[in-house]
C-alpha cells in the first residue's frame, strides 16, 4: 500500500534499499526524519554525500580512509612486523576498539564463497602476498601531517623503517566461508616462512557452558591456554 505523500513514499523506497532495513522499518525512519529539525536532516545528507565523495580505499591495506595511505599504515607507532587480515573495514574498527592490537591491517574485501561467485581473485589476497614478500625491501613513507592523532612526542621518521613481516593474524569470521578463506591465505603465505596464526574461538565472557553448542566447546578446548 502506497503512502498518501509521494515524497514520503520516495524516501521510504530509498531507505528500504539499505541492508537489514525492511519497508516497515523504512517507514518508521521516514516518520522520524519528518519530525527532525531541518538543520539536522541537512547535516545527515551532507555527511552521506561527503562520505561518498571523500572516502577512498587505502592503496596499502585496503581499509576505508580519507587520505592514502591511511593513518594506520602511515603511523610510526604501529608494529610493522604484524599484519592482521580481516574481511571488511568494519572488522578493523572492531579490533581498534579493543585498544590491544598495535600492528597493521589488511582488508580482503570479503571471503571466498563459490555459491556467491566469489573466488580468491575477487579478494585482495595477491596484494597481501605481495606485502609479505616485499616487506624486507619496501617501505611506506611516513609524514607527521598525515598521521592522525599524532601527539608530537617524538618526530616520526620521514620514511618507515623497513621491518620484515614476522606474523600474519587471520581474523576471519568462524564460519565455512571464513575457514575456507583462512586456509587459502595460509597456504599462499606458507612459502615465505612467516608465522600464520588465527584468532581464538570459544566461549564468550559471561557465557555458560551448559548453553554452548558442541562446536563452540570443541573450539574452546582446542584453544585452551595456560593459567
Amino acid at each position: 500500500m502506497h503512502l498518501t505523500s509521494e515524497t514520503v513514499e520516495a524516501l521510504v523506497e530509498q531507505l528500504s534499499k539499505l541492508p537489514t532495513i525492511g519497508r516497515k522499518t523504512a517507514q518508521r525512519l521516514a516518520a522520524f526524519i519528518l519530525k527532525m529539525p531541518r538543520e539536522e536532516v541537512v547535516e545527515i545528507a551532507r555527511a552521506m554525500v561527503a562520505a561518498k565523495d571523500r572516502v577512498k580505499t587505502c592503496s596499502v591495506c585496503f581499509n576505508v580512509t580519507d587520505v592514502d595511505p591511511c593513518p594506520v599504515c602511515q603511523s610510526p607507532k604501529r608494529d610493522r612486523s604484524i599484519i592482521c587480515v580481516v574481511e571488511e573495514p568494519s572488522d578493523v574498527l572492531a579490533l581498534e576498539r579493543t585498544g590491544d592490537y598495535r600492528g597493521l591491517y589488511h582488508v580482503l574485501g570479503g571471503v571466498i564463497s563459490p555459491l556467491d561467485g566469489i573466488g580468491p581473485d575477487d579478494l585482495h589476497v595477491s596484494e597481501l602476498v605481495g606485502r609479505v614478500a616485499s616487506s624486507t625491501g619496501a617501505a611506506t613513507p611516513v609524514v607527521a601531517e598525515a598521521a592522525e592523532g599524532y601527539d608530537g612526542a617524538e618526530a616520526p621518521p620521514k620514511e618507515a623503517e623497513r621491518v620484515p613481516v614476522s606474523e600474519v593474524i587471520l581474523a576471519m569470521n568462524p564460519n565455512v566461508e571464513g575457514d575456507t578463506t583462512a586456509y587459502y591465505v595460509s597456504q599462499m603465505l606458507q612459502p615465505f616462512g612467516v608465522t600464520v596464526s588465527r584468532i581464538a574461538r570459544g566461549l564468550p565472557i559471561g557465557g555458560d557452558l551448559e548453553f554452548a553448542d558442541e562446536a563452540t566447546l570443541s573450539r574452546a578446548l582446542e584453544g585452551r591456554s595456560g593459567v
